[in-house]
């Protein structure tokens, strides 16, 4: 298990950060999703051998938002 936190710079509400952590139900190999739209970021721990940054970017990206590795 590894812990990153990513930016999410277009993040503006309480609404956006919680559709930010289901991505914990769609991502396979994601232990928890903690996302702060005052910090504008998400911390998340996941298994790396189930999960890449890039898969993170693309499925916070289908939930219309930008994620960057900090």
């Amino acid at each position: 298990m590894i812990k990153k936190t990513f930016k999410i710079p277009d993040m503006s509400c309480t609404n956006c950060a919680m559709k930010i952590e289901s991505l914990e139900d769609d991502l396979d190999g994601v232990k928890e999703i903690n996302a702060s739209y005052h910090k504008l970021e998400m911390v998340i721990e996941y298994d790396e051998a189930k999960l890449t940054d890039e898969q993170i970017i693309t499925a916070v990206k289908e939930k219309g938002y930008t994620a960057v590795v900090v």
